[in-house]
């Protein structure tokens, strides 16, 4: 395909030259590529064709395509759920990044929603992990993002997931608090761990309840009280209730760590159980406006969520 590209020159690429900013952009492509793309034609800014490697100026409307674009196929079924005057809420789906990584640049939740929706300046206020689905906060431009996200705690009251976990809790509801940090010996350098009294790390708080259980498996409601990387995940593995499909926290991480050597078997899909884990956005409390609480739910579950709860005999 014929990938479109559009942004928005931002203060830290003030004063860059062109190719300069580029390079970076799309992974697999080097200076010598972008050059090309540049004396053929296929660069734009605000609106004129540059042939030159020009400095660029902040607020310049730069677009560019890239020809016979190839990358890992996602969902891209993202949708409207609430809109407010300068924000709006919208259903994540799994297994599709919020914003770029080194395998997807043009198929990422934000760059969807500025090419389809009528906010082509739309930012994430917060984030969901590749694999987790459910509601999600943006504001429409970037004055609503520089607005919101320094009051980011008043504006949303309260986060609830549901997740599907291994085994069935010996409690009905508990909270679990400790510190979370990475691990410099560990082999996945993105997993976070539960810290000892000694080590540094951040503070995290979640509140579990179970809602269902059935066949050795529970199905979790999640309230996040703080909001650190991998939270809920990390705290639940930490508890014996590692989430179910989770490459990372499950199974000693050896499905993450056999894919990062292509080594993945079909037994290890098969032990894995599910395309994704099973962890869904499913209620925001937000304050968009003072003494007016909204309340957000999204019960859209992945098919792979409600398909493993009805194999168990979980109910969602």
């Amino acid at each position: 395909m014929n990938a479109v590209f559009k942004e928005t020159i931002e203060q830290k690429s003030q004063g860059l030259c062109l190719l300069e900013h580029l390079e970076p952009c799309i992974p697999y492509l080097n200076q010598e590529a972008w050059r090309a793309l540049l004396l053929c034609g296929g660069i734009q800014l605000d609106g004129k064709v540059v042939l030159d490697n020009v400095v660029l100026q902040m607020g310049q409307q730069l677009v560019y395509t890239i020809a016979d674009y190839q990358e890992d196929p996602v969902n891209v079924g993202w949708r409207l759920l609430w809109e407010g005057t300068d924000i709006f809420a919208i259903h994540k789906p799994a297994n599709l990044p919020v914003s770029r990584t080194t395998r997807n640049v043009y198929n990422t939740l934000i760059q969807l929603v500025r090419r389809e929706s009528p906010w082509p300046d739309a930012h994430l206020l917060h984030r969901l992990d590749l694999e987790t689905s459910g509601l999600i906060l943006l504001s429409k431009d970037k004055q609503g993002a520089s607005c919101w996200q320094p009051q980011l705690k008043a504006l949303i009251q309260q986060k609830i997931y549901h997740a599907v976990v291994y085994g069935i809790p010996e409690w009905q509801e508990t909270e679990f608090q400790c510190v979370l940090n990475t691990r410099k010996d560990s082999p996945i350098r993105c997993q976070m761990h539960v810290c000892s009294e000694e080590e540094k790390g951040k503070a995290s708080h979640t509140r579990f309840k179970v809602i269902a259980t059935g066949k050795g498996y529970s199905l979790l409601e999640c309230e996040l009280l703080t909001g650190r990387k991998h939270q809920i995940r990390a705290h639940l593995a930490h508890m014996g209730h590692p989430i179910v499909g989770d490459k990372i926290y499950s199974h000693g991480g050896d499905y993450y760590l056999k894919r990062l050597q292509d080594a993945v078997t079909v037994q290890d899909q098969v032990r894995l159980q599910t395309p994704h884990h099973l962890l869904h956005a499913q209620q925001l409390v937000i304050n968009p406006s003072p003494n007016q609480n909204k309340v957000l739910i999204n019960n859209d579950y992945p098919d792979a969520f409600q398909a493993f709860c009805l194999k168990v005999g979980l109910a969602t």
